[in-house]
């Protein structure tokens, strides 16, 4: 009966400022910065933008690291990006032969003084372009690889930029699904098998040959050396495999065994501004990628299609978020009035609705009063009343007793909850009511003969599974 869902949890998102702040820490992005604010008109840049060798001593220099050997590689990355994010800005006309100037481009006033929005959205331009360096192979001699045209010989090389991306794409999607997923990895770190062991071994095998374990092999190591770039521009936090598991240089490191310290062949995590800057990518691929809080502003409908996704602790985020800030009794009515319908999301609508007036608590009473006597709300209605300890609250009839009580169990199948509490839902409630089956397969709701399957397969006492099964078939047959 459930719909067609979202493959994606809601993230809980900190705040933009928060985020900007972390942008702004990102190691990369603060060189960039400040080779940004030392660009001027003595700086020298070839034709795609680099700093022509002669000026890498003193950028390196620019960015205290010139006791580093690795220094100049730094800075070279640093400018890289700096021009990518449009903290430099570079004259048209350069060549390898004759080298322009560069000077600070208008993004660096914007990422110091602007808004948070503004900052994170350079943050993103840089993540895309790092993203892209993590993607593609490392070349010792470009020279070597470029044809007369002065374009990479791809196939050449054996290497498929659109796979390598999808690859990484593929990681990062996993990686968000283990940190947003409920009883996944949350804030914790991720052991770097595990991850390319989801990428490469398939599902359905439960014991990998050699040569799928020599495929995860391989992938830990590109993945290795992708997350290191990663990690500059602060998408994630990780801690590279050891080193000492290599016999020696060049050598790729076996899956660890079940008794072998797992950390020690690398782990990683998404930081929370990681999860901002994956969620964007899926965004902007058109995946549905939810965040609490994005339904505070919409009506009660939205709210209540919207939360059918959510996992418990999220839905109930999400609501107290929409329910701040307005007046508890017209949240109540526009909470009810989204409750009503007979499409097959109705039922978990209601439940999501009556979820969500428990936390107006006593002030809704008089919004609950009102829909005493609807036919779809009226049970609903007599249930929170008794809950908070209502007085003077009419019986309900017996017609509506069953039809709640099929609208219930229809929302819980539709939740895809827990199996066993879902079946204590239904034996308790044809424990409660003697002759349940003979009243149930008359209601008049649009769900009531799959309800009474479900309660067919589901019910662990075997006469009454019997039972539900002829009343679901009494059921579609009174409809025709």
């Amino acid at each position: 009966m459930a719909p067609d869902r979202p493959t994606l949890p809601p993230v809980r998102l900190r705040a933009d400022a928060e985020l900007a702040r972390d942008a702004l820490a990102a190691p990369l992005l603060t060189r960039a910065v400040r080779l940004a604010r030392w660009a001027g008109p003595e700086t020298r840049v070839g034709a795609g933008g680099e700093l022509v060798d002669e000026q890498l001593p003193a950028a390196a220099e620019v960015l205290g690291l010139t006791d580093d050997e690795d220094g100049e590689v730094y800075a070279s990355e640093a400018w890289r990006l700096a021009v990518d994010t449009g903290l430099v800005e570079v004259e048209d006309g350069a060549s390898d032969d004759e080298p322009g100037p560069a000077a600070p481009g208008a993004n660096l006033a914007l990422l110091t003084g602007g808004s948070p929005q503004d900052v994170l959205g350079i943050w993103l331009d840089g993540f895309e372009a790092v993203f892209a360096d993590a993607a593609a192979p490392y070349f010792d001699d470009l020279d070597a690889i470029v044809g007369p045209d002065g374009e990479i010989d791809f196939e050449a090389l054996g290497w498929d930029p659109e796979a390598e991306a999808e690859f990484l794409e593929g990681v990062l999607g996993n990686l968000y699904l283990l940190t947003v997923s409920e009883g996944g990895a949350g804030e914790g770190p991720v052991p770097l098998p595990a991850l390319a062991a989801s990428m490469v071994v398939p599902d359905d095998m439960h014991e990998p040959t050699d040569d799928v374990l020599e495929q995860v092999s391989d992938a830990m190591m590109r993945l290795d050396e992708q997350f290191r770039i990663l990690e500059s521009i602060g998408l994630v936090a990780y801690q590279p495999v050891d080193e000492a598991l290599m016999a020696e240089e060049g050598e790729e490191p076996a899956p660890p065994a079940d008794d072998e310290d797992v950390s020690r062949y690398g782990m990683v995590r998404l930081t929370a501004l990681g999860l901002y800057g994956v969620r964007a990518r899926m965004l902007e691929a058109g995946l549905a990628a939810p965040a609490v809080g994005e339904l505070a502003d919409k009506g009660a409908d939205v709210l209540l299609d919207g939360i059918a996704r959510y996992p418990q602790d999220a839905a109930r985020a999400e609501t107290t978020g929409w329910l701040a800030g307005r007046d508890a009794l017209g949240a109540a009515r526009e909470l009810l009035a989204a409750a009503r319908g007979s499409d097959p999301d109705a039922p978990l609508r209601r439940l999501h609705a009556q979820q969500a007036l428990s936390l107006v608590g006593a002030e809704a009473e008089p919004a609950v009063r009102e829909v005493l006597d609807d036919a779809e709300l009226g049970g609903l209605a007599r249930v929170w009343l008794a809950e908070h300890g209502a007085a003077d609250v009419p019986a309900p009839p017996e017609s509506m007793i069953f039809w709640l009580a099929v609208d219930t169990i229809a929302a819980h199948l539709d939740a895809d909850g827990d199996l066993e509490e879902l079946q204590d839902l239904i034996e308790g409630l044809t424990g409660r009511h003697g002759g349940f089956f003979e009243a149930a397969w008359r209601v008049e709701h649009p769900a009531t003969a799959d309800v009474l399957e479900a309660m067919g397969r589901l019910h662990r006492d075997k006469p009454s599974a019997k039972e539900a099964r002829k009343a679901a078939f009494k059921a579609r047959s009174r409809r025709g």
